[in-house]
């Protein structure tokens, strides 16, 4: 794979390799605004995915989930609003008694062992900040139903209007196969859509998106921003997509859908430090969605 052209080939553009090592280009003045937009949003739903709450062994990490919240608390200082939607209750469920699940039973069984571990571990994280948080645990059906989707709207606003962080995670222990979100990649994107959020920042253990999978490829290299290239990065992604990494796959699909109804969406390490600041700050973060101009939210 070749290496991305130099700065000063690209004066003008943000360049990222493909599948083929040619060069992917966007108008870095859009690259710069959609940046610029996602640092001036006022609210901001931040979805964290199981890797970046639970250690090997799928116990929950109280180190990753310290780091996360004193994240989310440098964006509360600034002022801005945060809608946290968290993963991690069936991996907590699994580390806790140690039973890996063989059945949707089980997992919705371990799903309720954990989501209790993970909101006390979340409340008391969050009162080292004298802030107080909030459950709520949503299926497919509350998503499709406008009366419900109208209540939890309000419920939120009003979380948010009493300075409490709402966490949102799918609600494991009901959702049949006719209820089921699927993952809370597809739940954050509809949420920051139905609640008229500013910005998207999607967490992982994996960065942004890369010109190929960054665990087994060493010469896979972040690809800074997509927009009109949606459909090469997009291939790029199906084709490094395995069982290991093919969690990235729906993570794109969240941000696309996004930058669809006019917001930008972020996908970053969780492990970059001060990561949420950064990208409040306008900094390049991550892999970041430019949002779609004309398209007015659903």
């Amino acid at each position: 794979m070749s290496d991305a052209p130099d700065a000063d080939d690209v004066d003008a553009d943000v360049a990222a390799g493909d599948a083929d090592g040619a060069a992917i280009t966007l108008e870095a003045d859009a690259v710069t605004a959609a940046r610029q937009q996602a640092a001036a949003a006022d609210r901001v739903v931040v979805k964290a995915g199981t890797n970046s709450l639970t250690d090997d062994e799928s116990n929950l990490s109280l180190s990753k989930l310290h780091k996360l919240v004193d994240d989310i608390t440098d964006l509360r200082d600034g002022g801005k609003q945060v809608v946290l939607v968290s993963s991690g209750a069936v991996g907590a469920g699994i580390g806790r008694i140690g039973y890996e699940s063989d059945t949707i039973e089980e997992s919705q069984a371990l799903s309720t062992i954990g989501q209790s571990q993970l909101m006390t571990a979340y409340s008391e994280s969050f009162a080292r900040y004298d802030t107080k948080v909030a459950q709520i645990l949503l299926t497919q059906h509350d998503l499709d139903n406008p009366d419900r989707f109208t209540n939890i709207r309000n419920t939120i606003e009003t979380l948010l209007e009493w300075d409490v962080v709402p966490i949102i995670n799918e609600n494991d222990a009901i959702a049949t196969e006719e209820l089921r979100i699927g993952d809370n990649d597809r739940l954050s994107s509809s949420v920051a859509i139905g609640i008229d959020g500013d910005l998207l920042v999607t967490l992982t253990d994996v960065g942004g998106v890369y010109t190929g999978n960054p665990k087994t490829d060493a010469d896979a290299t972040l690809i800074d921003a997509v927009g009109e290239n949606y459909d090469e990065v997009q291939a790029i992604v199906d084709e490094s997509s395995t069982e290991s990494f093919g969690g990235i796959q729906t993570k794109v699909e969240g941000a696309r859908r996004v930058s669809e109804h006019g917001l930008p969406g972020i996908i970053a390490a969780s492990t970059e430090p001060d990561v949420l600041a950064q990208i409040a700050d306008g900094e390049t973060v991550g892999t970041i969605f430019l949002p779609i101009n004309g398209v007015d939210n659903e």
